[in-house]
C-alpha cells in the first residue's frame, strides 16, 4: 500500500468525511423543493404523454403489422 493513500491516513480521512457532509449539508439548505401542487401537476403531464406515446405506438404497430400481412398475404406467403 502506498504511503501517500487515504487509507494510510484516517485522520485525514475522517477529516475529507466530515468536510463532505458539511458541503452536502450546505448544498441541500440551497435546494428548492417543490411544493404539492407541482409535484402533482408533473406527474399529470408524464402520465398523459405516456398514455399519448402508448396509443400512437400501438396505432403504429398495428399499421405495420397489417401492411406486413397484406404483403405477405397478396405475395403468398402466409403469418
Amino acid at each position: 500500500m502506498e504511503e501517500n493513500s487515504i487509507v494510510a491516513k484516517p485522520k485525514q480521512w475522517a477529516l475529507l468525511v466530515q468536510e463532505f457532509w458539511r458541503d452536502t449539508n450546505s448544498e441541500m439548505k440551497k435546494v428548492t423543493w417543490p411544493n404539492r401542487q407541482e409535484i402533482v401537476g408533473t406527474t399529470v403531464v408524464v402520465l398523459v404523454a405516456t398514455i399519448v406515446f402508448a396509443v400512437y405506438l400501438w396505432g403504429c404497430d398495428l399499421l405495420f403489422y397489417k401492411g406486413i400481412e397484406l404483403l405477405f398475404n397478396k405475395f403468398g406467403a402466409s403469418i
